[in-house]
């Protein structure tokens, strides 16, 4: 049986999905922050959502946030 592959979903286009106003604070916020993990927070979001987003697993997301560059 044949396993179709998710294709992982770019930053930019999960971004455009979203409403103009919720766009706007988490630009206005990222630029605050400092980190993934800050950012992901600041979007109320956990790491298996942004995962589901980007069509990544979660383990993804969690080496993302742990990297320092």
């Amino acid at each position: 049986m044949e396993r179709k592959q998710k294709m992982a979903k770019k930053l930019d286009d999960v971004m455009k999905a979203l409403p103009l106003t919720r766009r706007k604070k988490i630009q206005q916020r990222a630029m605050e922050l400092a980190t993934l993990k800050d950012l992901r927070k600041a979007a109320e979001q956990t790491q298996a959502d942004i995962a589901a987003s980007l069509g990544v697993g979660q383990d993804t997301i969690s080496r993302l946030e742990k990297r320092s560059d």
